[in-house]
């Protein structure tokens, strides 16, 4: 997740439309009652091209909601130039700490996702239509979970939420642990995990809505994502 892959961005893939410099892009809708078009996610935008930066404009983009914690985004801040795309740093984790394990970390990483994930239902919202990007290094772990609770909290079940995480091992490469790789980059993502970190979110809440008004979403607002997203009120 934090580890930094030595070698250069390529070009990749979301949906047959390709964002130069950014790994792991792709469209996260099309689950639940979430339509393509208003989510995306990827990995870190810190070699962003300004084509790919025109590639945002063009899908829709406005908003850029970083999960890094802040000594990343010190490092390797997003190279969106002068687009006029808003950068809206909400970490998961403030400082570049976290556990080694990966049993241990998806549901510590699950809670401290609440808070991103609420700041992720604001944004939406306050969109009108424009399309948002979340991300954090690889865009499979941090990114992983937060889109993860959207999709839950819009209708999506398991299996397809799963499906979607998976997708991240394709598009990084990943098809075992690289040793050589430092922290979480190298590691692929298991289904596993991420099904404990949703059990998670409902032992300690109940609820995945409790979880996020416990973070800072108001009921109201939740509400309105459902109003705002139903199957019958997408064009």
């Amino acid at each position: 997740m934090a580890g930094v892959i030595a070698d250069e961005p390529m070009a990749a893939e979301a949906d047959g439309t390709a964002l130069p410099g950014v790994r792991n892009f792709r469209d996260a809708g099309g689950l639940g009652a979430l339509p393509h078009g208003i989510l995306y996610r990827s990995g870190a935008l810190d070699q962003l091209t300004p084509d790919g930066a025109r590639t945002l404009l063009g899908l829709g983009v406005r908003t850029v909601l970083d999960l890094r914690s802040t000594p990343e985004v010190t490092a390797r801040p997003d190279a969106l130039g002068d687009s006029g795309i808003r950068h809206l740093h909400v970490p998961v984790f403030a400082e570049q700490r976290w556990p080694e394990e990966q049993a241990e970390l998806y549901p510590l990483m699950a809670e401290l996702a609440g808070r991103p994930a609420a700041a992720l239902v604001r944004t939406l919202l306050a969109a009108e239509r424009r399309a948002v990007l979340v991300h954090c290094a690889s865009g499979k772990d941090r990114t992983g979970v937060v889109v993860a609770l959207v999709q839950s909290l819009l209708g999506a079940g398991e299996p397809e939420i799963l499906s979607d995480f998976l997708r991240s091992n394709a598009a990084l490469g990943l098809t075992a642990h690289d040793p050589d790789v430092p922290g979480h980059a190298g590691r692929p993502v298991a289904a596993v995990h991420l099904r404990r970190a949703l059990i998670s979110v409902r032992s300690h809440h109940g609820t995945l809505e409790e979880h996020l008004r416990a973070h800072g979403a108001r009921t109201s607002e939740l509400a309105s994502l459902r109003t705002e997203f139903h199957p019958t009120a997408c064009p």
